[in-house]
C-alpha cells in the first residue's frame, strides 16, 4: 500500500478512535499508537505545551526527551512557527536535539486550539528523508481530530 492510501485510512480509523472521547490523553495515545503501528516509525508521540516547555506526552518508541523549550529543537520550532517543520536529515537541523542517535529525519505538526499551538506531534524516522506533503497534509489533518480535546 503506498504512503497516501495508509494514510487515508488512518484517518479513517482515527476518526472513529476519537468519536465520542473527550480525554486528550486518551486521544493522543490511541492516534500515536494508530499512526505507529500503521506507518512503522521510529518514534511517534506528543508534546504539550506547559508555560514555556513542551512536556512529553502519549508516545510509542524508546524513551524520550522530557522536556523541550519554546524554540528549542524540531518539535519546539514547530511550536514558535506554529507550523510543520520537516527534517529530511536531523543532522543538518541547526540546534537538534538528539533524544536517539537513530533518529535521521523527522517531522513536527502543531496541535491547535483556541487558534495557537497547544501541543505538537513528533514523528521519527531512522531514515534519511523520510517526510514529506504527504505527511504534513494527512498529519495535520489527523491532529484536527483531537484539537478540541486542548480547548
Amino acid at each position: 500500500m503506498v504512503k497516501e492510501e495508509k494514510y487515508i485510512q488512518i484517518l479513517k480509523e482515527a476518526a472513529s478512535l476519537v468519536e465520542g472521547e473527550t480525554d486528550l490523553i486518551a486521544n493522543m495515545a490511541n492516534l500515536a499508537a494508530l499512526v505507529h503501528e500503521s506507518m512503522g516509525f521510529w518514534w511517534t508521540g506528543f508534546y504539550i505545551v506547559r508555560g514555556e516547555e513542551l512536556v512529553l506526552g502519549p508516545f510509542q518508541g524508546p524513551i524520550a526527551c522530557t522536556r523541550i523549550r519554546f524554540g528549542r529543537g524540531v518539535c519546539g520550532t514547530a511550536w514558535q512557527r506554529g507550523e510543520t517543520v520537516i527534517v529530511p536529515d536531523v543532522g543538518q537541523f541547526p540546534g537538534h536535539i538528539a533524544c536517539s542517535s537513530q533518529s535521521r529525519s523527522e517531522i513536527v505538526v502543531p496541535v491547535f486550539a483556541d487558534g495557537k499551538a497547544a501541543a505538537v506531534l513528533d514523528i521519527d524516522s531512522r531514515y534519511l528523508n523520510t517526510f514529506n506533503e504527504t505527511d504534513a497534509r494527512y498529519l495535520e489533518q489527523l491532529v484536527r481530530l483531537i484539537g478540541p480535546c486542548l480547548s
